[in-house]
């Protein structure tokens, strides 16, 4: 046994290498915990930034929810990167293209349902023919 733990954690967060090909380096438990740590560490910034931002006047009123926005898409590349391991290596192109279908779909599902409601607040009668009718 050897006195460290130099156990191979097998994730190999943010390398990129060829199919099938062995890891340039080796990675150990340690190396994978202080990953998801800085991780965690760069999700819990972006957070308490996003509540500083929103409760400060510095930021311009009108531009707040662009700045939050800018904020939140920073922390979903976070989570996408260290939690769940989307990077460009050739061996994550089904991942990559089951959260491409994911957003599709979540992008369907919204902008259809905004849609249908639109039209059916543009077809709908005025509120004054509504009354008229229950009476």
């Amino acid at each position: 046994m050897s006195g460290g733990h130099d156990f191979d954690a097998g994730s190999s967060v943010g390398e990129d290498r060829a199919p099938g090909a062995e890891s340039a380096g080796e990675h150990t438990l340690g190396g994978e915990v202080r990953s998801y740590v800085l991780g965690l560490a760069l999700a819990v910034g972006l957070t308490a930034a996003s509540f500083w931002v929103r409760g400060t006047d510095l930021v311009y009123g009108p531009g707040l929810a662009m700045a939050l926005l800018v904020l939140a898409v920073a922390q979903m590349g976070i989570h996408l990167i260290f939690f769940l391991h989307i990077t460009t290596d050739p061996d994550n192109e089904n991942n990559v293209l089951a959260l491409a279908f994911g957003v599709l779909i979540v992008c369907l599902i919204v902008f259809g349902s905004l849609w249908v409601m639109q039209h059916l607040n543009h077809n709908m009668a005025p509120m004054q023919e509504l009354m008229q009718m229950q009476r």
